[in-house]
C-alpha cells in the first residue's frame, strides 16, 4: 500500500514517470500527485480514492509497493 509521498516519488522514479503522466492515467490533477510528493515522509492524507488511483497506474506499470515494517517500492519480477 501506497502511504508516504517519499514512496510516492520512489515509485514513479522506478518506472520513470513525470508527476504529468502519472496525474493524466490516474484521473486526477498534476497538483494533486505534487501535494501527495510533497508529505515526504509524513503519512499521506489524500482521499483514499485518489491514492487507490495512483497506486493502480503504478503498478500496471511494475511497481510493488512494500510494506514490512517501512515504506518501499521495487520493481515486480515478471
Amino acid at each position: 500500500m501506497l502511504t508516504t509521498g517519499n514512496q510516492l516519488r520512489a515509485a514513479r522514479a522506478l518506472v520513470d514517470m513525470d508527476q504529468t503522466t502519472l496525474a493524466m492515467r490516474a484521473g486526477l490533477n498534476v497538483n494533486t500527485i505534487s501535494a501527495m510528493e510533497k508529505r515526504g515522509p509524513s503519512v499521506l492524507t489524500s482521499g483514499l480514492d485518489k491514492i487507490r488511483a495512483v497506486i493502480r497506474v503504478l503498478e500496471d506499470a511494475g511497481v510493488e509497493f512494500l510494506n514490512h515494517g517501512r515504506p518501499g517500492v521495487r520493481l515486480r519480477k515478471d
